[in-house]
């Protein structure tokens, strides 16, 4: 006698012992044959079942109450069956911890999660993490690049007013090119979804007579065309196209039989154009060859000489002439008396360390280094000169 909680009591099912008996006629009673394996199956694993029913009461109070339920099953495939539930308990997210009890509520609530988990970490401001499917081609507003229709995206889903009872939706989601934030909201009078900021809407609008093809009639212009006044009306309409169109066929149909007409003209006059581009494409790579390239260069054009001319490089003879005016600037206007030829050479030397750092600055390359250097060269001169005057 089991205590399910409610007040109401049911009985386990125990296993009951009894002579199997086995009749050999063929028309046996089905609910007699029945009643007989139940009795084989409760013999056999009556006391397996009793004891699982005790370790589940022991994991799962909960549980008892669907065992003492599922009488109707035989005991087998209930014994089957719940073995292989508590095989795979902890791997089913269904494992309820020691200190866990039906007071704490459920599982997510005892682990103070949601149970959508990382989708629902901006839940508490109404917001949540869905995947949307672009409904249209649309153009980034970030880069100018084109989404297509049915890219998905992680988007912010959250409830913005409502249309009479129904409410309009809002998806905010960043593109994958440029992390531009885009904002889609359902029309529920319209049916249909509009973009309030971060993109454009591709117009792709279809015009039958811009394309000059053929409209199908629809099943409403099939049904009347029953009606003969309709039908004259419609005929009215195809005759009048017929007649603007007429002129412009014929003259497409003759532009094609002037060129494809003499099939042997126009074999000879592509197989031309055939060996022409082979024969100039065999030049290209001789010439690349000969100058040691591995890819074909494209034929010159007087756009590439221009520019090539407007590149002027600066020669020898222009470095020397301003070094030598940096020099000059950079050197004594009173003309000084040397005693030996160490104390020239080493004058000569310091001039040349101050004229280089002089044609940098002109020229636009100096650099806090390069002059921190020439004046730590020219105070190494300048002791040595003092040594040897000593």
């Amino acid at each position: 006698m089991l205590n399910i909680g409610d007040g109401t009591r049911r009985v386990w099912p125990s296993g009951q012992r009894s002579e199997l008996s086995i009749h050999s006629n063929l028309d046996i009673d089905k609910t007699r044959l029945q009643e007989v394996v139940r009795k084989f199956y409760s013999f056999v694993f009556g006391p397996f079942l009793e004891r699982l029913r005790k370790l589940i009461w022991s994991v799962r109070p909960s549980s008892h109450f669907f065992l003492a339920d599922m009488t109707f099953i035989s005991p087998f495939l209930l014994a089957l069956s719940f073995s292989s539930s508590l095989a795979a308990a902890r791997a089913d997210n269904f494992y309820y911890p020691p200190e866990w009890s039906p007071k704490k509520g459920s599982l997510n609530k005892f682990h103070g999660q949601h149970a959508l988990r990382e989708r629902a970490r901006k839940i508490d401001q109404g917001i949540l993490i869905i995947r949307f499917e672009m409904p249209f081609n649309i153009w980034c507003g970030g880069c100018e690049s084109m989404i297509a229709k049915g890219v998905r995206f992680n988007a912010e889903k959250k409830q913005v007013g409502n249309y009479y009872s129904t409410k309009i939706w809002s998806f905010t989601m960043k593109s994958a090119c440029c992390k531009h934030e885009i904002v889609i909201q359902t029309d529920p009078k319209n049916c249909a979804y509009v973009i309030i900021s971060g993109a454009q809407k591709k117009t792709e609008e279809y015009d039958a007579e811009d394309a000059e093809t053929l409209v199908l009639p629809v099943d409403e212009d099939k049904s009347k065309l029953v009606d003969p006044f309709y039908r004259l009306e419609h005929q009215e309409q195809d005759l009048k196209k017929k007649k603007e169109a007429e002129p412009v066929l014929v003259r497409l149909q003759r532009v094609s039989d002037s060129r494809h007409s003499d099939d042997y003209a126009m074999n000879k006059a592509l197989r031309a154009k055939l060996r022409g581009q082979k024969k100039r494409v065999a030049e290209e790579e001789a010439a690349s060859k000969k100058i040691g390239l591995g890819i074909r260069l494209l034929p010159p054009s007087t756009e590439d000489a221009a520019t090539a001319a407007s590149v002027k490089f600066a020669h020898k003879f222009d470095r020397n002439r301003r070094d030598k005016r940096a020099m000059i600037y950079s050197g004594s206007i009173f003309s000084g008396s040397s005693g030996s030829s160490k104390h020239s050479e080493l004058e000569s030397k310091r001039r040349k360390i101050n004229a280089s750092a002089a044609s940098k600055l002109l020229v636009g390359g100096f650099k806090p280094s390069s002059w921190s250097e020439a004046t730590v060269s020219s105070k190494k001169d300048r002791l040595a000169l003092r040594s040897i005057r000593s």
